[in-house]
């Protein structure tokens, strides 16, 4: 059975370095929540979308990354202002448009659509839970569940090695990696909530240490898949990295891949305990 290669030391400390620079603003800007977290969004988006436009159509970046971007954006505000349903429909409205544009560039129009699809909810989603009761609390832990999950699966898979998880696919993933990365998620989730960082000295969130345990292991779990789809796409586009802007990352997509998966579980999660079914 074939085997991982030995721990990349360097890797690991481009990693650390990327890490103390970058998560410090993104956590900042998610507990301001407001302007500053919108700001953090539209940033990323454009990032994004050139990333995703440059694998799918890249001799037709610009166009395809312009109405990828003009279409998350508009999620992205119409989802701030609170109009949900609107920004539901520019999804679709968006994957639309991009194929349409894509027209010419690309053999398969449906790729440069999938690049708002993709996007497109996790932006409406992580949006959204910041802005619920609670939400900075929701989006902290969020953050905190999947940098654990990505660290722990990066350090125990290099670390303890093994088989591999999915060689077709993701060739250096391993299956220690995997139960690393669920430990780490579901350590933090249960973690997260009973921070007293707030002014008056209360937990974070009020959450069971079942129901914040769970949410961890679902939101590992969809960590894990979220790196493993992303794994998918570049091998089918035949790229190693989404781009080269985070030294030891790769690209941003690279970066929030298990994110934008993960997200979406907390948005559920976070449905659930508004209605009472997790307390």
């Amino acid at each position: 059975m074939a085997r991982a290669r030995r721990f990349d030391w360097d890797n690991l400390w481009l990693r650390v370095v990327s890490g103390v620079v970058l998560a410090p603003a993104a956590l900042a800007m998610a507990w301001f929540g407001g302007g500053p977290f919108l700001l953090l969004v539209a940033l990323a988006v454009p990032l994004l979308s050139i990333e995703w436009a440059a694998m799918v159509a890249p001799t037709a970046l610009a166009r395809v990354a312009t109405a990828m971007t003009a279409s998350v954006l508009a999620i992205a505000f119409f989802a701030y202002g609170g109009r949900l349903v609107l920004a539901a429909v520019m999804i679709f409205a968006g994957a639309v448009a991009s194929a349409v544009v894509s027209r010419g560039a690309t053999q398969r129009r449906a790729d440069a659509a999938y690049g708002v699809l993709y996007v497109g909810p996790a932006c409406l989603a992580i949006i959204w839970l910041r802005h619920t009761a609670q939400g900075a609390g929701w989006t902290v832990m969020l953050l905190a569940t999947t940098w654990a999950a990505d660290i722990c699966a990066f350090i125990a898979g290099n670390a303890l090695k093994g088989p591999k998880l999915w060689p077709r696919f993701s060739p250096n993933k391993t299956w220690s990696g995997f139960f690393g990365g669920l430990v780490g998620a579901v350590a933090a989730a249960v973690a997260a909530p009973g921070l007293p960082i707030l002014p008056n000295g209360q937990p974070l969130l009020h959450l069971s240490l079942v129901g914040a345990g769970l949410i961890g292991m679902a939101a590992g779990l969809a960590t894990m898949m979220g790196d493993l789809w992303e794994s998918m796409l570049k091998r089918r586009f035949g790229v190693k990295d989404s781009g080269d802007l985070i030294p030891g990352h790769g690209g941003l997509l690279d970066r929030v891949d298990g994110l934008m998966f993960a997200t979406m579980v907390f948005a559920g999660a976070r449905l659930i305990v508004h209605y009472g079914w997790a307390h």
